[in-house]
């Protein structure tokens, strides 16, 4: 299975569990995640971003001052704008932050119930899947030359036959440069792959 796959098996198992959404991000480098998903409703989504909440969410104070996990009825940070009573009016009446990683590469990650608590078997449950999430979307060191070269030549704006060209390789074989790196840097598209290297300051 591919890492692609592997992240997506990953984010269904959460699914399942948060039945009122989620919030994952992760390796959060200068102040932003390198990936993240979430599903909260949109209805919340757009309330948390207008009022600002992501610089006062004590959620993310709490991930970002230790690692382990915690129900957010236990969350020993204030909360001054009552952004958890908040949440539950919006449905997310329950939840469980999670935070795993070195303070440079930290993953947050969110979950909320609108029913009941999390048990402490799917808090250990959703606790292993984060930390599997974390490990293969660990961003590489390095990129090989060949696979900088090729990313340089999309920034500069060739095609692919002028890329070869430039090269001195087949177009074929520029192709499978282009793949590589997809593939290492785990992006859909060229494109995607390029604005990676660039986030981990590969290129």
């Amino acid at each position: 299975m591919s890492s692609r796959a592997d992240i997506n098996a990953g984010l269904r198992k959460l699914g399942k569990v948060a039945q009122a959404g989620y919030f994952v991000g992760l390796h959060i480098r200068f102040a932003a995640p390198l990936m993240q998903f979430q599903t909260y409703p949109e209805e919340w989504s757009e309330f948390y971003s207008q009022n600002g909440y992501a610089l006062r969410d004590p959620t993310i104070a709490w991930g970002f001052s230790t690692t382990g996990a915690c129900r957010w009825s236990l969350l020993p940070i204030p909360d001054p704008f009552n952004i958890l009573k908040e949440a539950a009016n919006h449905g997310l009446t329950f939840g469980l932050t999670v935070s795993h990683g070195p303070i440079n590469s930290r993953t947050i990650a969110s979950f909320a119930r609108g029913d009941r608590e999390f048990t402490e078997d799917e808090i250990a449950e959703i606790s292993t899947t984060v930390r599997r999430l974390h490990e293969i979307t660990e961003p590489p060191a390095s990129l090989t030359k060949a696979q900088k070269e090729a990313l340089r030549c999309i920034a500069e704006g060739d095609r692919h036959a002028a890329a070869a060209a430039k090269l001195g390789i087949t177009e074929s074989a520029f192709k499978a440069r282009l793949i590589s790196v997809r593939e290492r840097l785990m992006a859909r598209t060229t494109a995607e792959a390029l604005q990676r290297a660039k986030e981990y300051r590969l290129l």
